[in-house]
């Protein structure tokens, strides 16, 4: 069977879009009062380490958040998403990235709700 993890691509051009867009559409919805829910129902872990385990293999993230990283000319929007991966980097160096449920946390209010559900798939032993 094959898998899918997702430690391989942390980081990289589409995880980013990926995680651009979340931050953009729930800053969106934060602007009413209303609360709201967050539901991902394929949540991966909140955080992902760029130098040891998975990541490194393919260092994905190359060509994604580090390319942006120390860049000082990013559109507003980005530039405050950047900012958000550079809070949870507190050395300077680029070592951790957010996953989705982290983006999420970082810009829910405390009337909204967070409901995560994550898919553990174990391998069929074949007859």
């Amino acid at each position: 069977m094959l898998s899918y993890r997702h430690a391989f691509h942390a980081g990289n051009h589409a995880d980013v879009l990926k995680h651009f867009v979340e931050m953009q559409l729930l800053k969106y919805l934060t602007q009413k009062d209303k609360a709201f829910w967050y539901i991902d129902t394929h949540a991966g872990a909140g955080c992902y380490s760029l130098d040891s385990g998975y990541a490194t293999q393919n260092a994905e993230y190359e060509s994604g958040i580090a390319r942006l990283w120390n860049r000082d000319d990013l559109p507003a929007p980005l530039a405050e998403y950047v900012a958000l991966v550079k809070r949870i980097n507190p050395d300077g160096e680029l070592t951790l990235y957010p996953g989705s449920p982290l983006v999420a946390m970082d810009i829910l209010r405390e009337q909204d709700k967070m409901r995560l559900f994550m898919s553990q798939l174990r391998p069929t032993k074949s007859k």
